[in-house]
């Protein structure tokens, strides 16, 4: 009986034959190195990562190429510096920076302006120009006679942009628009007093 049993029974098969096909073995490459028990794959770029990289590569050359004069057109350099120019013209900045020659002149009127500009001078203006204006290391402000121009709008320029090379600062870094335009209205009420002891004349003759 067993051994007909044997005969009917179905033949064994190896082991390897009754497992399942294991999944295709992944096509990427395995990193030679672990980290924590972790591996990874040696996976290319995306395409489209790359071909954005490539495209801003591009991109690139041809902007600073366009600067110019190699290029089309001017360039975007000139051409930034054209509009600038054209804005300027079309738009010009009144003396004193936000205020007009007629607003800085209204000023030596006001009594309280010219006190504050006052203020102003003996503390920023006197050790260089003397407490009276007569000139010190700086310049006779009494006088006529002006280096770099004696309406007020080029009084207001000098005080705000400074002369570096003659060791005087730009006061507008220093001061508030009102305290500048206070302290050049008073340098401007101080021409035709006279000092106690003025310092000769310096630059040209500015009249009326």
């Amino acid at each position: 009986m067993s051994a007909s049993n044997d005969a009917n029974s179905t033949p064994s098969t190896p082991d390897g034959a009754r497992e399942q096909k294991s999944p295709q073995a992944p096509k990427d490459k395995l990193l030679d190195h672990t980290y924590d028990g972790i591996q990874e794959y040696d996976n290319p770029m995306p395409r489209w990562w790359l071909t954005t990289f490539g495209l801003t590569i591009v991109f690139s050359v041809i902007y600073v190429i366009n600067i110019g004069p190699i290029g089309a057109g001017d360039g975007w350099i000139a051409d930034y510096e054209k509009t600038m120019r054209e804005y300027a013209a079309a738009n010009p900045a009144p003396a004193g920076g936000g205020a007009t020659p007629e607003q800085l002149m209204a000023l030596l009127d006001d009594e309280e302006a010219l006190e504050e500009g006052k203020e102003t001078y003996t503390s920023y203006c006197a050790s260089c120009h003397g407490p009276d204006g007569g000139g010190i290391i700086g310049p006779n402000l009494a006088d006529a006679y002006w280096l770099h121009g004696g309406d007020i709008g080029s009084i207001y320029k000098t005080v705000a942009q400074g002369v570096l090379a003659k060791g005087m600062p730009p006061w507008e870094k220093s001061l508030k628009p009102d305290q500048l335009q206070a302290v050049v209205a008073y340098v401007a009420s101080l021409k035709g007093s006279t000092p106690a002891n003025p310092k000769a004349p310096q630059g040209e003759l500015v009249t009326p």
